[in-house]
């Protein structure tokens, strides 16, 4: 088994060899699918608790239209069961191609993290941001989810305002993944068609307050179009 990365890959690392289940078509998706054909964009989510990430896959439809206008495909990768995955994507399809990952396997060979908890008490030589941070620290931020909430929010009390006004119930397998990845941090690559990382987004990887943002379009766009020229 290949020993996860330290560090988040980044430009000019080998992305990792991956093949996880298709949510939206039948088989697997295999990273090795793209290579020596065409780069991808392959954004990292947590499960469908997370209404951020919901947000943003549905986005992510949106622009792999536009990637594909530049050579270059998409795939969103959801920390969620297979089954519970197609029973969402059924009745709120996207565009974009999804594969359901719900051991989180995609994110540790990306070398994204999750959040280990210490104690509010801790000392400042046990905290490393974001691998290991306090709930304090994850507590103080505000979020107004750009402007869907009357006010800012602190993050998990954002998500419960986000999914009561989206009438989103989470079922039993979207607690457990909640309960098992719950502090996993997202993140997005671009891989190029010979399978090196060009360039690559890791959620609040410096501080957070960055908590819950994903790059824009034109972020994404930006770095597609440097790698197909």
């Amino acid at each position: 088994m290949t020993t996860p990365p330290s560090r988040p890959l980044q430009p000019g690392d080998p992305a990792p060899s991956l093949a996880l289940p298709a949510v939206n078509r039948e088989g697997l998706v295999a990273l090795e699918d793209y290579r020596g054909k065409t780069p991808v964009v392959v954004g990292l989510f947590r499960g469908l608790h997370c209404p951020f990430c919901r947000r943003h896959v549905a986005q992510l439809g949106i622009t792999r239209d536009k990637l594909a206008r530049e050579g270059v495909e998409t795939l969103a990768i959801v920390n969620t069961p297979l089954e519970r995955a197609r029973q969402y994507f059924q009745y709120r399809p996207t565009r974009v191609l999804l594969a359901a990952d719900p051991d989180a396997r995609s994110q540790r060979a990306f070398g994204v993290p999750a959040i280990e908890f210490l104690p509010d008490d801790a000392s400042p030589d046990e905290l490393q941001w974001p691998q290991r941070a306090t709930m304090a620290q994850l507590l103080a931020p505000r979020f107004d989810a750009a402007g869907e909430l009357p006010k800012p929010l602190n993050i998990y009390e954002a998500m419960d305002a986000l999914n009561k006004r989206d009438g989103f119930e989470p079922t039993e397998a979207d607690r457990q993944i909640l309960a098992a990845h719950g502090s996993q941090l997202t993140g997005h690559f671009l891989i190029d068609a010979s399978g090196i990382v060009r360039w690559a987004q890791v959620e609040a990887r410096d501080r957070p307050e960055d908590i819950a943002k994903f790059p824009s379009d034109d972020e994404i766009l930006a770095a597609a179009r440097a790698v197909s020229r």
